[in-house]
């Protein structure tokens, strides 16, 4: 049977007495995991087991078997293992990711004639009815289901064929008690005809990323401000912090576009026009006599300065993040050789980038919907290439919200087609389902909302959202608490005790966070009345002292450890919300699927006062019988409490404004 579908089956011809391919008997439907009907592909971590499930029935009586069926996308042949029954003709199976590519995945369905007939067989014996031209129908498809076996297989088979041959001469209602029994019902399972089989169409793809696609901690840096006080910083300079970022914990260094800058309408402090040249400008105005996208800053260094800082980066343990901005200083080559990519005015000038109020004089927008598109597209794509060969594996993409959907599905399929381990960051703080159909795409991460959730209900509805919505097969978060761009009004109000409360929200809530370079020191001041920072990073250089007092480093490299040492914080669809009566006590579980390891997190939201309450936490969660108690240690502190059902907890943001309590076996 092939895997068309009824629709596929013409009208005409079933009216018509020409012979016709026989109609498909097995409803396949409500498949999942799916996005939108196997438009896109869900995604997956290697390592994972997808686990399939479908509604699958028939007309009739018949007793129908299943199998999902799997090959990686480019190879022809599936492999394949049995679906289970699960209930109201719901089916259940999995298969193994076990390699960084794209599968694709089927379920078939068909009939099995001899346990058909053997249901129908024991009733009637059952019953006390003539059963004697039964059991020669049922002789006949043991014989041929003996034809397709071997071994030890066929030897059982040939026995149930003999004494059902002996039963035909005396009694054939007897025949039921050994032809119904599970070793034949197996047997029947693997090598039966798969009767009237039909597959459900059309496939759906999997993507299998690697696991830093899913667990990071990610920490975003200038590298021109990563020099000695008063002076430029440079590659071979930034590399002297690197040992810094790894000893926070970090797993991803994150670099804002290296590029060459342009010096046309260059931005000074705080976004204002530079008129007199002096200011190093914004390395988002891409572009100048240096180059464009695949070249570096002068000022930074070469190209042969990055390959080392890639390379130091990987002998630390770090992999090196790469912004990718599409957009150019009006000083940009293509604005010269392809001027075709940008949108010109009536004038003949060419517009430059706005968000109102804001202005980026220095920046021109490419124009994607230039006649000249595809020349447009493969340079992007070569672009993108040409870091990989560089030795970059994930790339934080720029507003890609601004540019087409379908482009970022052509661009990041082609790229993985080739290098399945490159991941690709969506930066889009956008409308809900642009952000969605973003991930759909093809984006191995998203920025997200997390930033400016702060109140109790939010985080617990956004969470669930998340984690347990129709978003969980294809949206992974990265919960950035701060960007250049984003300083929120809890961090400018909350002090020190909010940057801790909003760290550990984001270190324990999503696989993937990140941080960008000051927040460990706690640095609030902001533009006033907006989420600006005062004195941009952006648009000026920024000399730190990396020990300031106040800082919170103890803290961040204690978070990271944390994680890293807790697999039940590597998941994100294991969070799962818990009574705390304190609208300002936010209590959450995270588990792993053996309960190996079990999180308990308690976080104090008010960064201003202590709080109390009593948090519940039912015996499931922890695997315990109803009124056991067990032992807690805080991973934070060190400390261990006896802990049970109902339990006190107090939080001071000064002191201590989270317990994060790993529940201990056999004690």
């Amino acid at each position: 049977m092939d895997d068309r579908s009824f629709s596929d089956v013409s009208e005409a011809a079933l009216l018509s007495h020409a012979p016709v391919a026989r109609l498909p008997r097995h409803i396949i439907e409500a498949v999942s995991p799916g996005i939108d009907c196997a438009r896109f592909p869900i995604k997956r971590i290697v390592g994972d087991d997808c686990v399939v499930e479908a509604d699958i029935f028939r007309d009739g009586h018949e007793v129908i078997r299943a199998a999902v069926k799997w090959r990686r996308k480019q190879e022809a042949i599936f492999d394949q293992l049995p679906m289970v029954p699960v209930g109201n003709d719901r089916w259940r199976g999995q298969f193994p990711i076990r390699d960084n590519t794209r599968y694709v995945f089927t379920i078939e369905a068909w009939t099995d004639r001899y346990a058909s007939w053997l249901q129908d067989f024991v009733k009637k014996a059952n019953a006390g009815r003539e059963v004697t031209s039964d059991l020669l129908e049922g002789i006949r498809l043991l014989q041929e289901l003996s034809a397709r076996t071997t071994g030890t297989a066929r030897d059982t088979i040939e026995t149930a064929l003999g004494r059902a041959r002996e039963c035909l001469a005396t009694h054939p209602a007897d025949a039921a008690e050994f032809l119904a029994t599970r070793e034949i019902d197996d047997i029947t399972a693997q090598f039966g005809e798969r009767f009237e089989a039909n597959s459900y169409s059309p496939l759906i793809e999997v993507v299998a990323d690697r696991p830093r696609a899913q667990f990071g901690a990610w920490y975003e840096i200038f590298p021109r401000s990563l020099g000695k006080p008063g002076q430029a910083g440079t590659l071979r300079s930034a590399e002297h912090h690197l040992p810094y970022i790894r000893d926070l914990g970090f797993d991803v260094v994150y670099l804002t576009p290296i590029h060459p800058i342009g010096h046309t309408n260059r931005k000074g402090p705080n976004n204002r026009l530079a008129a007199d040249g002096s200011s190093p400008g914004s390395p988002w105005a891409i572009g100048g006599a240096a180059g464009g996208h695949t070249a570096v800053e002068p000022s930074l260094g070469t190209l042969n300065d990055f390959d080392h800082f890639v390379a130091t980066a990987e002998r630390l343990g770090l992999e090196v993040a790469l912004d990718f901005a599409i957009q150019a200083s009006p000083d940009h080559p293509w604005v010269h050789t392809h001027p075709e990519w940008f949108r010109h005015r009536p004038d003949g000038s060419i517009k430059y980038a706005e968000n109102p109020p804001k202005e980026y004089q220095d920046i021109y927008p490419i124009n994607f919907d230039t006649e000249h598109q595809r020349e447009l597209m493969e340079e992007l794509r070569a672009t993108v290439m040409f870091w990989v060969r560089h030795g970059v594996k994930i790339f934080r993409v720029d507003n890609p919200h601004t540019k087409p959907v379908l482009f970022w599905e052509w661009l990041i399929g082609t790229v993985q087609e080739r290098h399945p381990e490159v991941i690709f960051l969506s930066e889009a703080f956008t409308r809900p389902k642009m952000m969605k159909i973003l991930a759909k795409a093809g984006f191995s991460q998203s920025y997200t909302y997390s930033t400016w959730r702060n109140s109790k209900l939010d985080l617990t509805d956004y969470l669930t959202e998340l984690a347990h919505g129709e978003m969980r097969d294809y949206f992974r978060p990265n919960f950035f608490v701060n960007t250049p761009d984003i300083l929120t009004d809890v961090l400018q109000t909350g002090g020190r005790p909010a940057f801790r409360m909003r760290l550990l929200l984001a270190a324990t809530l999503s696989p993937s966070y990140g941080i960008y370079s000051g927040y460990e020191l706690c640095e609030n001041a902001a533009v006033p009345g907006t989420e600006e920072y005062q004195d941009s990073e952006k648009y000026q250089l920024k000399w730190r002292d990396w020990d300031r007092p106040g800082n919170i480093k103890e803290f961040v490299a204690l978070l990271n450890r944390i994680r890293n040492n807790n697999p039940a914080l590597h998941e994100l669809p294991n969070v799962q919300f818990l009574p705390a009566d304190n609208d300002q006590i936010l209590f959450y579980a995270k588990s792993t699927a053996d309960r190996s390891n079990v999180l308990l997190v308690a976080v104090n939201l008010d960064p201003w006062q202590w709080h109390e309450c009593t948090v519940t936490v039912p015996p499931s969660v922890v695997g315990t019988a109803p009124g056991q108690t067990y032992r807690v240690i805080d991973l934070l502190t060190g400390s261990g409490y006896t802990w049970g059902e109902r339990n006190y907890v107090r939080l001071d943001p000064q002191a201590q404004p989270a317990h994060i309590m790993r529940v201990e076996r056999g004690t």
